[in-house]
């Protein structure tokens, strides 16, 4: 099970999650990148990824469909900003693809990958919103609950590979 770590957003846009997994930062990136891993984790049970396409380089597009346990489908889209592998992935739904603008841009995600020692990695993600509104809207739809059980996942798959 991760271990919580105590991290304040920067400011009243922001969400943010801290744990420490028992995992290396490499397989805690990997599992963020690779597109056959990241659909065994990504959504909170009891829903699912139905697909994941990824092209993980600055300027790069992501597609990732989440699936209801009804079995509808919602897809997002977005580009990465800044990849330094095992180190960092900033990624935004501000544009589709290319520098294609998104209608109703929401959200601009930074994770953080850090050697905590013993094989274990700090991963950080902070998540900004356009508004306050916007952020108050992602809390309210689960964002530490829904991000905290997925981390959990995440551990539990970067362990085996």
């Amino acid at each position: 099970m991760t271990t919580v770590v105590d991290a304040k957003p920067a400011n009243d846009r922001e969400l943010v999650l801290c744990r420490i997994i028992d995992a290396p930062r490499e397989k805690v990136f990997r599992a963020w990148t690779d597109a056959e891993l990241l659909p065994k984790w990504f959504a909170p049970l009891p829903w699912t990824t139905a697909s994941a396409r990824l092209d993980v380089r600055p300027g790069g597009t992501s597609t990732v469909v989440m699936r209801s346990p009804e079995g509808a489908d919602f897809p997002s889209s977005g580009v990465y900003l800044e990849v330094v592998k095992n180190e960092k992935l900033v990624f935004t739904d501000a544009y589709t693809e290319a520098w294609k603008p998104s209608e109703k841009p929401f959200m601009t995600g930074e994770l953080t990958f850090e050697d905590a020692g013993g094989g274990k990695t700090k991963y950080t993600a902070r998540v900004r919103h356009w508004t306050v509104e916007d952020r108050e809207a992602h809390e309210k739809m689960g964002f530490h609950e829904g991000w905290g059980q997925c981390t959990e996942q995440l551990e539990a798959l970067a362990k085996t590979i």
